[in-house]
């Protein structure tokens, strides 16, 4: 790289204003892209099971997700990636399209519906006063509750943690090959974060993936199997079928279709909100009052990815929690994001690559990160039983229901209950009662 170059990056990154270069930028959008790569085919696996096609729903993932990448890399100068959401992902196939009974197509158009709603709302800067309506506590209990979650998610993908009917979970078998290879990439991350060796996630990455190799786990044998075609799923969507009255009569259609955008527009709200402030909080980029500089610009290239994914053929787009292994890696500015987003789209040639990097090489790099991130805890005043318990459920019931949105709504219930027990309503800024409000009628009423 030229002198001109690095300083054309330092300039447009802010890369000494924030205390960083360009080496580590990169590293830590290739540690972030790795750990998220499995995204690119576990999306398709979940969306076509709703029908969709494979390789073009593979083809609307990379595209959507460099997309959202690369504008929050360029626009709002923030080292977070973007793609379709997990959870929402399913909520999409086994909720939406066959639980109630929607076509694909009009589930697509839900979808664009609900970001179109997030750009006038992010637009307007009411998204951004949400974020700063939640009480700093809470947000540091975010990070650590995320950081509960994605090291569940690690050890989940690990097979560390399996299902167990009489326990809910319990020990996996490390008897197993990838459970071993899990376990050893586990020591490997660990001990190279001991010694403080730069780049420790990505070696503790590729150095299980080729660890995979002699145990089997890791598949070198995996071919172009891709039309690259994504004709099957762009603007698909439909729109006119979402709206149709039919049967159900118009009040019927009305509130079938208020469920259906209203249960993805909270989640990746929330989901988003959540991983921003919380990955936010572990990079040390929150102000003093626990506010993300340029969150609207962030908010804004989640809900314009969320609409350009619909039109592509994919699932709701949303900030990834993995974006915290960059974070952990040192990434700082946009430059991490810009990274991550090129390599989204050089997936597309890179196809196999991609695919051999096998879950057991990544769930090392999610617990680490998930230890990183429990230290934003230590910053909630647990003596204060006002605080304590809004903070408990945010932390407990992200990991605990496999979800961030779920995490931050039981922590917006409880804060204003917990505030007005104690004679403190006044302190629960109006946004926060509404929110709690929202939130405990969507429980209540609308499917989970």
């Amino acid at each position: 790289m030229t002198e001109k170059t690095a300083t054309t990056l330092d300039t447009m990154f802010k890369l000494k204003e924030n205390n960083t270069n360009v080496k580590t930028e990169i590293i830590a959008g290739i540690t972030t892209f790795i750990t998220m790569a499995y995204i690119l085919f576990v999306n398709p696996d979940i969306l076509s099971a709703a029908g969709m096609d494979f390789n073009a729903v593979f083809m609307a993932t990379c595209i959507s997700a460099a997309i959202g990448t690369l504008i929050m890399g360029f626009h709002a100068n923030l080292p977070f990636a973007q793609a379709p959401g997990m959870g929402l992902n399913a909520f999409f196939t086994y909720g939406v399209v066959l639980g109630m009974g929607y076509t694909w197509e009009q589930a697509l158009a839900a979808i664009f519906i609900s970001g179109i709603v997030f750009i006038i709302l992010t637009v307007t800067g009411l998204r951004a006063a949400i974020v700063e309506a939640i009480p700093l506590y809470l947000k540091h209990a975010i990070g650590g509750g995320i950081g509960l979650f994605i090291a569940l998610l690690g050890l989940k993908n690990a097979q560390i943690v399996v299902p167990y009917e009489a326990t809910l979970v319990t020990l996996g078998d490390f008897t197993d090959p990838g459970v071993a290879l899990a376990a050893i990439g586990l020591f490997i991350t660990a001990i190279l974060m001991v010694k403080r060796v730069r780049g420790a996630i990505l070696i503790g990455i590729l150095t299980t993936m080729l660890l995979g190799i002699p145990f089997g786990v890791t598949d070198v044998s995996v071919g172009l199997n891709y039309s690259f075609d994504i004709t099957p799923t762009l603007f698909k969507m439909d729109l006119p079928g979402l709206l149709n009255i039919g049967e159900a009569g118009i009040v019927g259609a009305i509130t079938s279709v208020l469920t259906v955008v209203i249960s993805f527009s909270l989640v990746d709200m929330f989901d988003t909100i959540g991983t921003l402030i919380g990955t936010g909080a572990k990079a040390g980029m929150l102000d003093e009052k626990g506010n993300l500089p340029n969150m609207n610009k962030a908010l804004l290239a989640d809900a314009v990815a969320t609409s350009a994914g619909a039109l592509l053929g994919t699932s709701t787009v949303t900030t990834f929690v993995e974006s915290t292994a960059g974070v952990a890696e040192g990434g700082k500015t946009g430059l991490t994001a810009v990274t991550t987003g090129v390599l989204f789209i050089l997936a597309i040639l890179l196809a196999p690559f991609a695919l051999m990097v096998p879950a057991q090489a990544t769930a090392p790099a999610l617990i680490i990160v998930g230890v990183l991130m429990m230290g934003t805890v230590t910053k909630v005043n647990f003596d204060d039983f006002t605080e304590a318990v809004p903070a408990f459920f945010t932390i407990a019931m992200m990991p605990f229901t496999f979800s961030i949105a779920n995490g931050i709504a039981a922590g917006l219930i409880f804060y204003p209950i917990t505030k007005i027990a104690a004679g403190k309503s006044k302190d629960v800024h109006a946004i926060i009662y509404v929110l709690a409000i929202l939130f405990i009628l969507r429980f209540a009423l609308l499917p989970h």
